[in-house]
């Protein structure tokens, strides 16, 4: 039942958008958590690539092809909040602050790693690829997980399962949209 619940509620995001800047403290804002997928609908993404994204029982599957789920919107900070599910062999990521939302990649944004069958382990589940690997091995293949990221100015945490996994500080990208991939296998959001 919490899996359901939660699959309903997928992708939250509680922070600022780039388009508001603010200047009150985070802990302060009395921000609100604010639904970007709920399951039902893929309004307020845009597709890039080639993966096949679907809906199924209240989470959204990508397949086939490499490609993109990228919001429409921008955001700098923020905590982001979801579940996700992927096969053994599957890789995929959530890519956050992309600068260039037509050329999501790790030139352009900061990938939070989902895939545990990868040769550099340095890049497994839980890493900010290139920025850090993974304090500890979580493993996320076969059953459904949970990420926490948030993203306060420079300092970048990432919480799997309960778990910090990365926790550090990068000024190399500080605002831009929030994008789902599909590199290989399966994966749901």
């Amino acid at each position: 039942m919490r899996r359901l619940c939660l699959c309903t509620v997928l992708l939250l995001l509680l922070g600022l958008s780039v388009r508001q800047p603010s200047n009150e403290v985070f802990a302060q804002s009395g921000g609100e958590w604010t639904t970007l997928l709920d399951g039902s609908t893929l309004d307020g993404w845009n597709m890039i690539g080639d993966a096949t994204w679907t809906l199924v029982d209240g989470a959204v599957e990508g397949d086939g092809e490499a490609g993109f789920l990228v919001t429409a919107e921008s955001f700098s900070d923020f905590q982001l909040t979801f579940e996700f599910w992927i096969g053994e062999n599957s890789n995929s990521g959530v890519f956050i602050r992309c600068s260039d939302q037509e050329q999501v990649g790790i030139d352009t944004s900061y990938e939070v790693n989902i895939a545990d069958a990868i040769e550099n382990q340095d890049f497994r589940s839980g890493a900010i690829v290139r920025v850090m690997a993974p304090s500890q091995t979580v493993k996320t293949a076969g059953k459904w997980n949970t990420y926490d990221i948030t993203a306060r100015g420079d300092k970048l945490t990432v919480i799997l399962n309960g778990i910090t996994t990365a926790d550090a500080e990068d000024d190399q990208f500080s605002s831009g949209v929030i994008a789902l991939q599909h590199r290989t296998g399966l994966v749901k959001f």
